[in-house]
């Protein structure tokens, strides 16, 4: 059996690789002293999980999880009058589109790692825009991208 929780700590690590911004596990990432960080920052949902590839190869050892990533856009910090927008949810998606990106050189595998765990490897990877949403009164705009990660035991 594959253990979600090494998957999931390496999804979150490489879309903050991606976006360059904070990355919360179902609620608003928190800073170092433990207080809520203001947008911009991504929030990560584990959702589905299967243990059927749908391949002939699965052996019992396979497993397909589903994520979903809500990209927050915020205010600029040194703005006051700024408000979170379009452009930087759409921005924060196309860095979050990277998780599935292949080398440009033509090589198999992906673009940008992920670590899944010891004696686990993520051979497929696939995501699909699932829309957004604004709150006004927040002046916060968001994009969401669900991803599917096949995994398999290696070891």
């Amino acid at each position: 059996m594959i253990d979600r929780l090494p998957v999931t700590q390496g999804l979150q690590a490489l879309l903050e690789t991606l976006t360059t911004f904070p990355v919360g596990l179902r609620t608003v990432p928190l800073n170092e002293s433990g207080n809520p960080v203001p947008p911009p920052y991504t929030l990560l949902y584990p959702l589905d999980r299967g243990d059927d590839t749908g391949t002939l190869a699965d052996n019992g050892t396979a497993a397909v999880v589903d994520y979903q990533a809500t990209f927050v856009s915020g205010p600029d910090p040194q703005n006051p009058d700024s408000r979170g927008g379009d452009e930087q949810a759409q921005w924060m998606a196309d860095r979050g589109w990277k998780v599935t990106e292949r080398p440009a050189d033509g090589s198999p595998g992906y673009a940008h790692p992920i670590s899944v765990g010891p004696g686990v490897g993520c051979w497929c990877r696939e995501a699909r825009e699932a829309g957004g949403t604004s709150d006004q009164n927040d002046a916060i705009i968001t994009s969401v991208i669900r991803y599917r990660l096949y995994l398999e035991a290696t070891a």
